[in-house]
């Protein structure tokens, strides 16, 4: 029987983050994914785009792929602008107010997960179990036994659930969670704009939800993430080019002109899940198998990453104890769910504010958005949690801070 300190369920990006940090300090480390392997094309453009944080920047470089992500494809972006489209509200935040080069990444799935892989490649303390699903598993004295749909079976001190929303870990762990569907789905795609994007991430707050433009390497192309409700979305995503590229100009004001060309576009739906444990004995959930949020901050995958960090520092400091009891996962439960529950609170709150009609809120909102604008002192501040470069963070992104 195959053993490993740690097995993940779900070749991702945050379990394959998590591996990473756990091989760096010589874990043996199995991976145990769905999907057949498949060469990451980087050279055509990515639907699927992420904002990273600059503590997820830092996360990279210390699984030394941060590199590999910059000599495929980035774009930095040095400024954001929010504007409420009932309204007069607005606020523009420039990394310059804070000393810093920029506020974070638009950065391609493709492009993260081909670094990824090819720093996995790299160790020979790593196994991987693919195309395989996990069919069940069960506690055995100081081991987890997972069987796999091919009939083996791996013995291993920490099962950890990676595999997105719907964890089949986290189903036959019979973990509860509370979810809750915002009745909406968020459009994606690539377009190209008239006039250049300037290196800024736009977002209009509109009454069915947020429009962003995230800027991409070349300065005329965008990513958009448009949040409407779910037959205004389906209508979308079914019509003609033209007519598109005329509802998407209104939508977001001509702010960048006109949209001159668009790729394919997919539509997804929008929930939130808080799930009420992150741990068991030998079993942990990280990503959005243990949280998942409203996109319009973009903070999904940065907080995956952050529970990845963080659970491989909680295991890396526990390595010559027993890792695998409860009483060390709850070090990453405690330290990781607050923060977490937190912001899937926070994005509700913000989608809930800016999707209200009512007059007196129309005008605290903007009211809200323009005092802040003003105030130096509280941008930076409003910057700096933003990067995820303040409160109680993992040593491997101080170290870089």
């Amino acid at each position: 029987m195959q053993h490993h300190d740690v097995l993940i369920v779900g070749g991702g990006m945050v379990g394959n983050t998590l591996a990473a940090i756990l091989l760096q300090q010589n874990f043996n480390v199995g991976i145990v994914e769905a999907s057949p392997e498949k060469p990451w094309d980087t050279e055509q453009a990515d639907l699927r785009t992420f904002a990273l944080t600059r503590a997820s920047e830092y996360i990279f470089r210390h699984t030394q792929t941060w590199d590999a992500m910059q000599a495929s494809r980035i774009s930095p972006y040095e400024h954001m602008h929010v504007w409420d489209a009932t309204g007069t509200g607005e606020i523009h935040f420039d990394c310059a107010d804070i000393h810093e080069p920029s506020l974070g990444y638009i950065v391609e799935q493709s492009v993260i997960q081909k670094a990824l892989t090819q720093r996995l490649s790299e160790f020979e303390n790593l196994t991987m179990y693919r195309p395989l699903k996990v069919e069940n598993f069960e506690l055995t004295g100081k081991t987890m036994q997972v069987h796999l749909n091919n009939g083996e079976t791996i013995s291993t001190q920490l099962l950890v659930g990676a595999e997105g929303a719907h964890s089949y870990i986290r189903y036959l762990a019979g973990i509860p969670y509370d979810m809750h569907d915002y009745g909406q789905q968020a459009i994606v795609a690539n377009i190209k704009t008239e006039l250049p994007h300037q290196f800024t991430a736009w977002q209009r707050f509109l009454p069915t939800g947020p429009l962003a433009f995230l800027p991409l390497q070349d300065k005329h192309w965008c990513s958009i993430v448009w949040s409407v409700d779910s037959p205004h979305a389906l209508r979308l995503v079914d019509l003609d080019t033209d007519e598109f590229h005329k509802e998407l100009e209104a939508a977001f004001e001509h702010k960048l002109g006109a949209i001159l060309e668009s790729s394919q576009r997919v539509a997804f739906p929008l929930q939130s899940r808080v799930v009420r444990q992150y741990v068991q004995p030998r079993l942990a959930l990280i990503g959005d198998a243990a949280h998942t949020v409203h996109p319009l901050a973009g903070q999904g995958v940065n907080l995956g990453l952050l529970d990845a960090a963080t659970l491989g520092e909680v295991l890396i400091n526990a390595k010559h104890e027993d890792f695998g009891q409860k009483i060390v996962l709850r070090r990453y439960e405690r330290w990781r769910k607050g923060h977490n529950v937190m912001m899937a609170g926070a994005m509700y709150g913000f989608k809930n504010v800016f999707g209200h009609s009512a007059p007196p809120v129309k005008w605290l909102r903007n009211f809200g958005l323009n005092l802040t604008n003003s105030s130096g002192l509280a941008k930076k501040v409003i910057m700096r949690q933003a990067m995820a470069l303040e409160g109680d963070l993992p040593q491997l992104i101080k170290c870089f801070d």
